[in-house]
């Protein structure tokens, strides 16, 4: 008779988890208001705009790419968006659209460059990376765009659940989330992305397009920075220049602190959020203790190599 055994999911899934859940833990003993909801709805807030840039990154690490610019595209598009906006008088729905149209095409030109030219992401997205901060700049003459309409700033409101005000922008990064974990668990071309990441060539040899597969997955992280890119201008009220120089570390730090691993096909996107809420956790946690953003950007970097020292070991384990 055959013995069912119980199996637990692997570290690099309970991981991230695990790690939130002690750092939640730990920041409840150094300060009273960390666990009240005010502050969780806080934390939220403050980690929407990398959440949904994450989503992206995501994807492209997935397929065991990076890249590099999806920050500064992200600042480029609320530049864009603002602009057309308040210098134009474009309608709101048209300004952001023309804001995420840009992103996209970034994210167009990222993913022909990748699969027709066949060079590395990393070079890739390092030009884009300076292509879109030089655009940034010359476009936005250097200065903050601020006479915005008010539609732009929709999702920076907040409703209330009790006492609690949650931002509708919060709401929006949750339910991407759940919209691409579904799509990449329960669709066919979701389920490409993972193969594609896992081996190419094998994949290229069943029949599937893998440079479609990678064109999409670019061009649709690129759509994901043009979201991110309104709910920056919703949360802050302005098309900020100087936006978007850490964010590219940041989502890329969320992603590996989320299980997703750095060598492609293999990783969960809710993971990536629980790695974007472990970053806000600790940024916020020290903060209520006094402590300094320096010693926060040093915690940060000691986690993402922890994390990749984890998915190493992992990888290992495996074989």
């Amino acid at each position: 008779m055959n013995k069912t055994t119980l199996q637990l999911p692997p570290i690099a899934t309970l991981g991230p988890f695990i790690a939130l859940l002690l750092a939640c833990l730990f920041f409840a003993t150094q300060s009273e208001r960390f666990l009240s909801a005010q502050n969780f709805s806080l934390i939220l807030q403050q980690v929407m705009v990398v959440g949904v840039i994450a989503i992206g990154q995501s994807l492209i690490i997935l397929t065991a790419g990076i890249d590099l610019s999806c920050g500064m595209v992200m600042a480029l598009g609320s530049v864009v968006m603002t602009k057309f906006a308040s210098d134009y008088g474009l309608p709101t729905p048209a300004a952001i659209a023309c804001g995420i149209a840009v992103t996209t095409l970034f994210g167009l030109i990222n993913g022909l460059l990748v699969t027709k030219v066949k060079l590395p992401p990393f070079i890739v997205t390092l030009g884009t990376l300076n292509i879109a901060f030089a655009a940034t700049q010359l476009y936005s003459n250097s200065q903050t765009i601020t006479n915005i309409p008010d539609g732009m700033t929709l999702l920076g409101n907040t409703f209330k659940i009790g006492d609690t005000a949650i931002v509708y922008g919060v709401v929006l990064m949750l339910a991407l989330y759940l919209l691409t974990w579904f799509a990449l668990r329960e669709t066919k071309p979701g389920r490409h992305v993972y193969a594609v990441g896992n081996n190419p060539e094998a994949t290229r040899l069943t029949g599937i397009a893998t440079d479609k597969v990678l064109l999409s997955v670019y061009v649709l992280a690129g759509a994901f920075y043009g979201i991110a890119s309104l709910l920056s201008v919703a949360r802050t009220g302005a098309g900020d220049p100087n936006a978007g120089q850490t964010e590219n570390l940041d989502a890329i730090t969320a992603v590996v602190l989320g299980g997703t691993s750095l060598f492609g096909g293999r990783g969960i996107v809710l993971g990536t959020l629980v790695g974007a809420l472990i970053v806000g956790v600790f940024r916020n946690g020290l903060t209520l203790m006094g402590v300094s953003s320096v010693y926060q950007i040093l915690v940060t970097g000691i986690l993402v190599i922890l994390a990749v020292a984890t998915d190493q070991l992992s990888r290992k384990g495996a074989r």
